[in-house]
């Protein structure tokens, strides 16, 4: 049955054109004057308003978003947001040529319209209520959709009276003591690889070292720790879950998993089905936590549903709330909710659906019972397999958060990132930036912007009323945080006319930068910072002053805190459960900004005086494109795997470090400095095997010698060569935002017209997640990208073919990487952070056994002496850009040769991968 398309034209644009397609089908090409023209006449039926908006160069495009309806249809299902992508979702024929896609698009559109009629429609309730709020708002497609609905019978059950409650459980009982056998270890590893799996000695031996760490300890602070590279391919997801889920079935204990990335989570969070296949065991024995700001704050959405947002930003709230209703786990960063939603609404609004500023009311909420993130906390505390994340781990051990269920087996996956995790986590920020935060929390709103912000005598008026001494305590705090940055503090520092004595220390930050800058970034528009010493009497005064308002703001806050910690010992008649709760959660949210208080009032108290030889202080200006946004100063550990030691890896009885690259293509000594096992009383076992790949059949190295440095054409030209030579499949490293924008714009008209799609963080206003999975879907896509992109992307087959490198990725030559430099031997330091990050790079080429590859760098003056960053085997070469260029295109075409012996083309093959994924 043919379906009828919607009365409306479509809009296609790229960088090779723009089509629009009437509604009689015919699909013609036109400029943009047109376009921008015919779209603010008419609604035209879109896929990724902004996107196309950017390309056209018409930032307030808007429409019939695809996108958007799909969100309406299916709230918690992905799909790639690509014509492509949403043809193999929606089961139709992907376009073959730009031209077919605005067509296309009102195919899909009225393709998903009938997905509303069917019987099978699974997300059906609460459409109808969900499409009149729409309908009220004015969104593009409510009155479509009206026409698909029919309104229920009987009232529909929503978001707030659907969502399941979670239930108190009592405390789990602590672990037994017992060794695991390498006999059980290994039969627990082949039930989960399965039968007929290859058979992996690299992954059994590395389960069997891995099993070591739940052994019974020997010594209190001294865990069993293991230290573990295993290369690409071992299978050490499958190799550290045997032992984990064994111990834990036989002990009764958990075992926190703490990855880096939202990749990572992801697919442990598929891995660990094969040990609970069953979906009821599954939820209760697997868990994934994060921190809170990830979680959708159901009395925020509340707020948001009834009046709190307005235009854009409400009807994104209403879509968020079709997939609360729906979502698996209520997590909005990396969850089930696709990543490219919000920034279908430039992000308006999505940041105020969670609890990024540390002001839950807990029991007193009226969702408690049904909060995403209650729930999350208490079903870790009864679940086998806790995936969590570095930083979830170092701030629930910094604070103490969970006492009662504080791991004692952590497995650190990518354990590379460990050190960079402590350095953010353990450091001190005085800004003006987080000063003001403090303060909003404390006083809460002070203008007549709508919002639930609550200051703290709003949360805690019955503490206030009850206890005297808790009011004076309150009131106290209140009038002192009025000495805290307000509203508009950059523009008055700009101006000279600073208000209170910490706006007053800014201002002095902000001249003694400028004054001693030596960069040459002012002018280029980048941040600024210097170093904290030698600072003189005006400075030194403003120190003082600003010190002696944070120590008032301090003193009431944890008088507050033994107040409240009284009330619950003391437990009044209005006390119940639920008060109770409340005042736990705001004894936690009290001990964090009292932690951060004494922090500043300790950085405070150093200058002027000795250099503390644990610590590195600094200025800073942060800039971004020339505008200031951040003033403040800073304090990191030079080593900050020493508090990681202390609170989280000491206390613990089995932890385990482990990572492809842990050594950073040098010896163990990386490791162990890296990870604080230098730290330990005991040293950490050591445990490595390679991967079982042949680099030097299956990847290539090749440094190209006539790229000079700082030339953008030609750098541009190389990639663009580079690109057409491997067909697309490529993706391109930049030390740097800006080169990666210019290389962009100077390659992206040329892409096109080759038919190579190609897509930039930092440009597309996608998020990069999306982007990875945008480029992972398409093999003749290549996509341009930074750090983020470096590790951590799992793009195995045909779509990654092609690494490419900017230049070395030299460490950024700031005062924290001095200081580190210096400590820790000088150019030999650098080489270690370099070896690391292009390990990690060339990691991303050869995923799997028939991967092929080449890593092309574009420096001639590579030093030899990084190359053993490099597999062994792996061959390198020096060559002009001429003889890559043949090297690559010989390369894909036998890759083409290779696939069409094999009976597929290339996009078959990533069409096939990509559904055995989904059904995965």
């Amino acid at each position: 049955m043919s379906i009828k398309p919607l009365p409306y034209p479509a809009l296609h644009a790229s960088h090779s054109g723009i089509w629009i397609c009437g509604t009689d089908g015919i699909s013609r090409a036109i400029g943009k004057g047109e376009a921008i023209g015919a779209v603010a006449e008419t609604p035209h039926i879109l896929l990724n308003a902004p996107l196309l908006g950017q390309r056209l160069g018409y930032p307030d495009l808007s429409g019939l978003d695809l996108l958007e309806l799909f969100a309406f249809i299916y709230p918690a299902r992905f799909v790639v947001p690509t014509p492509a992508g949403m043809a193999k979702t929606l089961g139709l024929n992907v376009p073959e040529q730009e031209a077919d896609v605005a067509a296309f698009c009102r195919a899909a559109a009225a393709a998903l319209m009938e997905q509303m009629e069917a019987r099978n429609w699974k997300e059906r309730e609460g459409a109808w209520s969900s499409a009149q709020a729409l309908y009220r708002l004015r969104w593009p497609w409510a009155s479509e959709v009206a026409q698909k609905l029919e309104k229920p019978a009987q009232g529909e059950r929503w978001l707030f009276s659907k969502l399941e409650e979670w239930e108190e459980q009592p405390p789990r009982p602590a672990p037994k003591s017992i060794t695991l056998s390498k006999q059980d270890t290994l039969a627990t590893l082949s039930t989960l690889t399965g039968e007929g799996a290859e058979d992996r000695q690299g992954q059994k031996s590395y389960a069997a070292a891995v099993a070591g760490i739940f052994n019974p300890r020997r010594i209190k602070g001294a865990p069993n720790m293991l230290l573990a590279e295993a290369g690409t391919g071992i299978g050490k997801t499958l190799g550290y879950l045997a032992p984990a889920s064994l111990w834990s079935a036989e002990a009764g204990g958990a075992v926190w998993i703490s990855t880096f990335t939202k990749a990572l989570q992801r697919q442990l969070d598929r891995e660990t089905r094969r040990i609970y296949p069953d979906e009821e065991s599954f939820r209760k024995k697997v868990v994934v936590r994060k921190g809170r700001e990830n979680y959708l704050c159901l009395l925020n959405l509340e707020d948001a549903l009834q009046g709190g947002f307005a235009g854009r930003a409400a009807i994104l709230a209403h879509l968020v709330a079709r997939w609360a209703a729906f979502t698996k786990d209520g997590d909005m960063i990396g969850g089930d909710l696709p990543g490219w939603l919000t920034t279908l609404f430039r992000r308006n609004g999505s940041t105020a659906l969670t609890d990024r500023r540390g002001e839950c009311v807990y029991a007193g909420c009226p969702h408690y019972r049904k909060c995403f993130i209650e729930k999350s906390t208490r079903a870790s505390q009864q679940a086998d397999l806790v995936i969590a994340n570095h930083a979830l781990v170092m701030v629930n051990a910094a604070r103490g958060r969970e006492q009662q269920n504080r791991p004692t087996r952590i497995i650190f996956d990518e354990g590379h990132h460990l050190f960079d995790a402590a350095d953010s986590m353990f450091a001190a920020r005085l800004s003006g930036q987080e000063a003001i935060e403090i303060r909003r929390w404390v006083i809460g709103p002070e203008s007549k912007s709508r919002g639930r912000r609550r200051g703290l005598a709003a949360r805690l008026a019955d503490v206030a009323s009850y206890d005297d001494e808790g009011g004076r305590a309150i009131e106290s705090a209140r009038h002192a945080a009025e000495a805290l940055p307000t509203d508009g503090w950059l523009q008055r520092l700009s101006e000279g006319e600073e208000f209170g004595p910490v706006e007053a220390l800014l201002a002095e930050v902000r001249t003694v930068v400028f004054a001693r800058d030596e960069s040459q970034s002012a002018d280029a528009g980048y941040g600024l910072e210097t170093e904290l010493t030698e600072v003189e009497g005006p400075m030194i005064d403003a120190v003082a002053t600003a010190a002696q308002a944070m120590d008032a703001l301090l003193k009431p806050l944890v008088r507050l805190g033994q107040r409240i910690e009284h009330l619950i010992e003391e437990g009044p008649d209005w006390m119940d459960a639920q008060a109770r709760a409340r005042m736990e959660g705001a004894l936690s949210s009290l001990g964090w900004r009292c932690d951060t208080l004494s922090g500043w009032l300790s950085l405070l108290s150093r200058i002027g005086g000795p250099a503390d030889p644990d610590f590195v202080d600094w200025l800073m200006i942060d800039r971004f494109e020339g505008r200031e946004y951040d003033i403040g100063i800073c304090r990191h550990w030079l080593d900050p795997t020493i508090p990681v030691t202390e609170v989280v890896t000491k206390p613990a009885h089995g932890v385990m470090i482990t990572s492809a690259t842990l050594k950073g293509g040098g010896e163990w000594e990386t490791a162990r400095a890296r990870s604080g096992a230098v730290h330990l009383d005991h040293p950490a076992q050591e445990f490595e095997v390679k991967s079982p790949f042949n680099y030097a059949e299956q990847a290539k190295v090749i440094i190209v010698t006539d790229v000079k440095r700082g030339d953008m054409a030609g750098l541009a030209g190389a990639y663009a060569q580079l690109i057409e030579a491997s067909d697309g499949g490529t993706l391109g490293l930049f030390t740097a935002i800006r080169r990666l924008r210019t290389v962009y714009a100077r390659i992206a008209d040329r892409m096109a017209q080759s038919g190579l799609p190609i897509y930039a963080q930092h440009v597309d206003p996608i998020d990069t997640g999306t982007l990875v999975d945008i480029f992972r879907d398409d093999p003749k896509a290549s996509l341009l990208g930074t750090d983020a992109l470096r590790d951590g992307v799992d793009v195995p087959g045909d779509s990654l073919r092609l690494v490419v490198m900017e230049s070395v990725p030299w460490p950024r030559p700031n005062i924290l990487h001095r200081a580190r430099r210096l400590a820790g031997g000088g150019t030999a330091y650098d080489d270690r952070i370099i070896r690391a990050r292009l390990a990690q790079a060339f990691g991303r080429i050869i995923r799997r056994s028939d991967d092929h590859g080449h890593f092309v760098i574009l420096s001639s003056a590579f030093p030899s002496r990084l190359l053993s960053a490099f597999p062994v085997g792996t061959p390198v070469e020096r060559m002009p850009l001429e003889f890559a260029l043949r090297e690559v295109r010989e390369a894909s075409s036998f890759n083409l040769k290779r696939h069409a012996e094999r009976g597929f083309t290339l996009s078959r093959a990533s069409s096939l991968r990509s559904r055995s994924e989904g059904a995965a």
